[in-house]
């Protein structure tokens, strides 16, 4: 299976190789990834989703997982599990072999992604994306 090189729109250094699996099992409410990392590339930009729930089993290579105010080193054998609701998280390859890794979650029609970091929110509704700043939101 060929990779498919994917760049995060709001993170031009968050560039993923990815194999995905579960298309091809014909998955759809469940992603389901083979993704690789190259030396000093980030996986994402630090972010949270209010709806999808992530994980991610790492196959080999060694990194670096923010997860909201900590960082860890992470290698093969570890498990990262990724609820809704947070906490804000993102890893990057500060090796020097690429990071490979089994990355799943859920697919629900709607999401709404928060890039702490940024100040954004972005909402996913039957794939259409739209963003706003997160000074834009008013209490109600």
């Amino acid at each position: 299976m060929e990779e498919r090189r994917h760049v995060h729109q709001y993170n031009e250094n968050a560039v993923r190789l990815t194999r995905t699996l579960g298309d091809l099992a014909g998955l759809t409410d469940m992603g389901l990834h083979i993704v690789r990392i190259e030396p000093g590339r980030e996986t994402t930009e630090f972010h949270y989703h209010d709806q999808d729930e992530e994980f991610v089993y790492i196959i080999s290579g060694q990194g670096k997982s923010e997860l909201g105010d900590e960082v860890f080193d992470v290698g093969p054998g570890d498990v990262l599990l990724f609820p809704k609701g947070g906490p804000a998280h993102a890893m990057r390859n500060e090796g020097a072999e690429d990071l490979v890794y089994l990355m799943g979650g859920t697919r629900p029609s709607i999401d709404v992604c928060t890039y702490p970091k940024l100040q954004r929110r972005q909402y996913r509704v039957d794939g259409v994306k739209e963003y706003a700043d997160l000074s834009a939101f008013k209490k109600v």
